[in-house]
């Protein structure tokens, strides 16, 4: 089956649009009342009072009234249901104290309308502008109320949520419009989907050298010493006991543990989202041991539990001006100059910050591993362009452009992989994870 594709506009363009219709919707008459208005307004002119049509004369006198009738109705209704909606919102915000949400589902925000009741030929309805990427939901309940649900597309954490809400008339001539800013803490976290289990992540510290990184963490049976008590059988040297009576052990070489602590780090991008969700399972299952430390672009200091590290994820995407990259901060708060290992958290796509970890990479004294999350893969064969005109794309461009071509990945893996301990590609929608020469481990 064909692809389907659609022209997509740039996040310039995007602005440029925005900016317009911030600029209609201060203009109290729809696109249909403009019509309306200007086609009835013509016929009264041109027949009405041109030819002394009084049948075309009489119908644009009660298009005209009716177009009025709705614009006011509109508009006093409007500034009505404001004033109530602030009282109700300033009484949410005290009675509310937070509202923790996931990506990807129906959530419930905690904040309902009662039915406009003895407000007639109008109708209410709204939806969250920021913080974006927010689908609103009105349920309706059994009394009239209005109950709002979102599906928020992508995390984010703020103190405060605008809504923008319209008055409109049954008719559809008239609307009144109106921003109201709720102050709130809101936080959602990244959707998890099928990645709910994650490799090891705890990692390996050298004490005294590796002699063999390919053997078992706690080294090869080569130090001998002689027997004392509290010693283990198994571990005596029973042939060397039989040649000269002399009882010896051979016990595990320390030359490598695991790290009582680890410090891992989540760099955001524009298509970071299955790398948050990857550190959102990591810190939930504990998968970094009892002692360790986490942050995330935009967080200032290292954080230490789960309840801060997730806020620190929730953070991690910027509701306005980008991060800077702060892994080199961040080393120096958590690591300062001991050899600790960094666990890195990021997209699969090409970013900014690629220059960056490189840098830090060869100037930190200790080691690095790399978890590279996606959406999956997508196929990179190209449509011809008569296919691009006559079909549509129904996947989300987002969640497209968060998915990246196995040769993009390879290339990305060549470049960090050789630079890194070890590197883990973990695919959120199948919850497969592969190595760093994409095998399925």
């Amino acid at each position: 089956m064909a692809q389907r594709f659609k022209f997509t506009l740039s996040r310039k363009d995007s602005r440029i649009f925005q900016l317009v219709n911030f600029f209609t919707s201060l203009f109290p008459l729809t696109a249909q009342g403009s019509i309306t208005l200007l086609v009835t307004a013509s016929a009264l002119s041109v027949f009405g009072y041109g030819s002394l049509d009084l049948v075309v004369f009489a119908l644009s006198i009660c298009a005209l009234a009716i177009v009025l009738f709705c614009l006011f109705c509109s508009i006093i209704t409007g500034i009505i249901i404001q004033r109530r909606i602030q009282k109700i919102l300033t009484g949410a915000s005290s009675n509310l104290s937070a509202i923790n949400i996931e990506a990807g589902y129906p959530n419930e925000t905690g904040f309902s309308l009662p039915s406009l009741g003895f407000f007639p030929l109008v109708k209410l309805s709204w939806e969250i502008e920021t913080p974006d990427e927010i689908k609103t939901q009105l349920r309706w309940e059994r009394d009239g109320t209005k109950v709002e649900e979102i599906i928020p597309e992508r995390r984010f954490l703020t103190e405060s949520i605008t809504r923008v809400f319209s008055v409109s008339d049954v008719l559809g001539f008239s609307h009144y419009n109106w921003r109201q800013t709720q102050s709130i803490t809101a936080k959602a976290l990244p959707k998890i989907d099928a990645a709910n289990r994650i490799p090891l992540l705890r990692s390996l510290t050298a004490e005294d050298g590796i002699p063999n990184p390919s053997g078992n963490p706690e080294g090869d049976r080569m130090e001998i010493r002689p027997y004392a008590p509290g010693d283990s059988v198994r571990d005596i040297m029973w042939k060397v006991y039989a040649r000269n009576r002399q009882l010896n052990v051979r016990l595990p070489e320390k030359s490598v543990f695991h790290s009582k602590r680890t410090v891992a780090y989540l760099l955001s991008g524009e298509y970071d989202e299955a790398a948050a969700a990857a550190a959102r399972v990591a810190i939930e299952s504990h998968a970094f041991g009892d002692d360790w430390a986490f942050a995330a672009d935009g967080t200032e200091t290292p954080c230490t539990n789960v309840e801060s590290a997730l806020n620190a994820v929730a953070k991690s995407r910027s509701l306005g001006n980008p991060y800077n990259y702060g892994l080199d901060n961040f080393l120096r708060l958590a690591a300062g100059q001991s050899k600790a290992h960094c666990i890195v958290f990021a997209a699969t796509e090409p970013a900014p910050w690629n220059e960056a970890l490189k840098k830090t990479i060869a100037q930190f004294p200790g080691q690095f591993s790399l978890v590279l999350a996606t959406d999956g893969f997508r196929d990179e064969a190209k449509s011809l362009w008569w296919q691009q005109l006559l079909w549509r794309e129904t996947e989300p461009d987002r969640l497209k452009k968060s998915s990246g071509s196995m040769q993009e990945l390879r290339h990305r893996l060549i470049d960090l992989g050789q630079l890194v301990e070890s590197a883990v590609v973990i695919d959120r929608r199948s919850g497969q994870s592969f190595d760093k020469n994409l095998r399925r481990t």
